[in-house]
């Protein structure tokens, strides 16, 4: 192999008098220059250098180019797409359009409401361990109970707030999130969104929770009302009329800020724990890279890194949710008051059965909301790689 000594810009060689050898890593660095011109030419438009940019696509990405027809069936123009897809995958919109928040946030409606409607008998449960442990002892005493002494319907209790509450918690939650992380990540730029997803993750789960919660309140405030107090009303046509004729438009508002103290480290803990659970599955545990992966394998490891994160999830908002279930039941009560009342043991109760219960309901959302974004084609970038830029200045590669 030659060898020629570094000179400066005016060097014989500059000229022309020598002739440079073609060297394997020569043809190396000619085709990257080549198709770095041609990603120039092909990819031209504002919009898709954002999304090249943007740290949720490129290591397994390739950027292709759709060819839309000219004319569509409404006589319109189209226009030429270019779209974050993994190879050989064609997606229905464009990661970050108005479309695929709009879907995202229909995955979130099927994803929470179907859920936490499935999970109603051992929430009603739950909430009756919280409120009334002197008289329900276990999860199987509670169940016991209950049918007892309101049949196996009463299991059922309070599934329509819990159905509708949750449905729009979900369409918040989820639309939301994609909405922040896109945004936050725009401020950050490539290199700081790497560096700092974890607290990107958090940071756009807590502010699209903080809109969630609004919109669950009131339905969460009229089912902990059926489901705990026996007699009160059974449905939620009765039971919202008689919230209001009582305590007025606050009865429905009251406990949203002890849902924010439970549902927002809930929900930074739940996407946060989630994407990194992801991230070191395909890293550590995934014997191939997830380009090489079926769907129905990436649903399998969707599934499993919601189940994780559900746990932990369970852990870290149960003392809100006891405080939540016990202020609903009772009138005229303050957050404070019953927090100082339950002690430190007895925000704890009924752990085990919101353990079961949250991580299977965060497995099942996590796969439901994944399974909607597969089935409408939507863009899923796989977990974040280190930037190229980032690499060079850590002296990670020549």
């Amino acid at each position: 192999m030659s060898y020629y000594p570094r000179t400066n810009h005016f060097s014989a060689r500059s000229f022309g008098l020598f002739e440079q050898p073609v060297t394997a890593k020569r043809r190396r660095h000619l085709r990257t220059l080549k198709l770095r011109r041609q990603d120039a030419t092909m990819y031209p438009t504002t919009l898709t250098q954002i999304a090249r940019a943007n740290p949720f696509s490129a290591p397994l990405f390739t950027l292709q180019k759709v060819e839309e027809p000219l004319q569509s069936h409404k006589g319109q123009r189209s226009r030429r797409l270019a779209a974050a897809a993994t190879v050989d995958e064609e997606v229905s919109c464009e990661f970050g359009s108005s479309k695929y928040y709009a879907l995202c946030g229909f995955g979130g409606i099927l994803s929470c409401g179907l859920t936490h409607t499935a999970v109603v008998p051992l929430d009603l449960v739950k909430c009756r361990l919280q409120v009334n442990p002197d008289k329900y002892k276990s999860i199987g005493n509670g169940f016991a109970v209950t049918v007892r002494e309101d049949g196996v319907r009463g299991l059922a209790k309070g599934w329509a707030p819990t159905f509708i509450g949750y449905s729009m918690q979900g369409l918040c939650k989820f639309g939301f999130y994609e909405v922040f992380k896109i945004l936050y990540s725009d401020l950050l730029g490539e290199e700081n969104t790497y560096l700092w997803r974890t607290s990107l993750y958090l940071a756009a789960s807590a502010s699209a929770e903080f809109f969630a919660d609004i919109a669950l309140a009131p339905m969460e405030a009229a089912k902990v009302r059926i489901q705990t107090q026996p007699g009160y009303a059974n449905t939620l046509r009765e039971c919202a009329p008689k919230m209001y004729a009582e305590e007025g438009l606050w009865a429905f508002y009251k406990g949203v800020a002890p849902l924010w103290m439970r549902q927002i480290p809930y929900t930074m803990m739940k996407f946060a724990c989630f994407e990194r659970t992801v991230e070191m599955l395909y890293k550590y545990v995934v014997p191939k890279p997830r380009s090489e992966c079926s769907k129905p394998e990436q649903l399998v490891v969707t599934f499993v890194a919601g189940y994780i994160a559900g746990v932990f999830c369970a852990i870290v908002s149960h003392p809100a949710d006891s405080v939540v279930s016990v202020l609903n039941k009772e009138k005229g009560s303050t957050a404070m008051q019953v927090l100082k009342r339950l002690g430190p043991k007895g925000v704890w109760k009924g752990l085990f059965a919101r353990i079961i219960m949250i991580g299977t309901l965060t497995a099942l959302q996590w796969f439901i909301y994944d399974s909607v974004k597969v089935y409408f084609r939507l863009p899923r970038p796989p977990p974040p790689e280190m930037p190229e830029s980032l690499k060079k200045k850590l002296g990670l590669t020549e």
